[in-house]
């Protein structure tokens, strides 16, 4: 990483997007938070400070051009440059057959997880290629490379932010802007808890027995921790990683190998 480095990292006041955020602040990055958990964002702010570095927050709603606009303006006036961009923010979806999915929900789902993402990067572009350097890190999903039932719209977008990590590498590597993909398994915590709720409701399971079955999946028979997510962005957003581009690499327990 670049010293003085600057990190945009969305959906960063939680979960797996909170960890990358002080990850990247360990590494010596200053941070800019873009989502809507307000809360959530002034907590990570603190922990990013803790480490010596600044941080500020950005109530950035993904689905509208104009509020990514404004938080890639107010992060340029603040710290003048942006080297890395992180799409972490992202959304369940619904856990229901197709033709039970709203339009609404559908949508909704598009717009967080793919259309977030591409204005996030169409913002940071030009300043990228301006410097000439530049690392983008989306967050996908390994359900971006295999069926999930019960959940189109979710898979739709995360395997479309593949291709779009890939395409977008051959477009700028011209410019030492790297793109990947990480493709996380389940990852404990609140989040999957309530994927698992619903799945177990729309099923008629247990809730136990959905989270052992998912855990079974895995050859180590564990769910992913945040963390194991954090300390691989870190990497692909460090000089250790300069030649590698346009990959989407899994971090599952074994849950998926290709």
């Amino acid at each position: 990483m670049r010293s003085d480095s600057t990190a945009v990292v969305t959906g960063g006041g939680r979960g797996i997007g909170q960890a990358i955020a002080v990850e990247l602040a360990k590494d010596g990055a200053d941070v800019v938070l873009a989502g809507i958990d307000e809360g959530g964002m002034e907590e990570t702010v603190s922990l990013i400070e803790s480490e010596g570095q600044r941080a500020i927050d950005q109530y950035t709603d993904l689905k509208h051009y104009e509020s990514v606009q404004s938080s890639i303006d107010t992060a340029l006036e603040e710290f003048e440059s942006i080297d890395i961009l992180v799409n972490n923010a992202g959304i369940a979806g619904p856990t229901a057959s197709c033709e039970e999915v709203s339009v609404e929900e559908w949508d909704d789902t598009i717009d967080v997880n793919l259309r977030g993402p591409f204005f996030a990067c169409k913002e940071v572009l030009p300043v990228m290629k301006a410097q000439q350097y530049g690392r983008i890190v989306n967050v996908a999903s390994v359900t971006g490379k295999r069926p999930l039932e019960q959940r189109t719209p979710y898979a739709a977008t995360k395997m479309g932010l593949i291709g779009f990590t890939r395409t977008l590498a051959a477009e700028v590597g011209e410019y030492n802007i790297n793109v990947n993909a990480i493709c996380p398994g389940s990852v404990d915590g609140p989040r999957i808890r309530r994927v698992f709720e619903q799945k177990a409701e729309s099923t008629g399971q247990s809730y136990e027995d959905v989270r052992q079955a998912a855990e079974s999946e895995s050859p180590r028979g564990e769910l992913v921790e945040r963390e194991d997510i954090a300390e691989l962005a870190a990497f692909l957003c460090s000089d250790e990683s300069e030649r590698i581009t346009g990959q989407d690499l899994n971090v599952s327990a074994g849950k998926v190998m290709y």
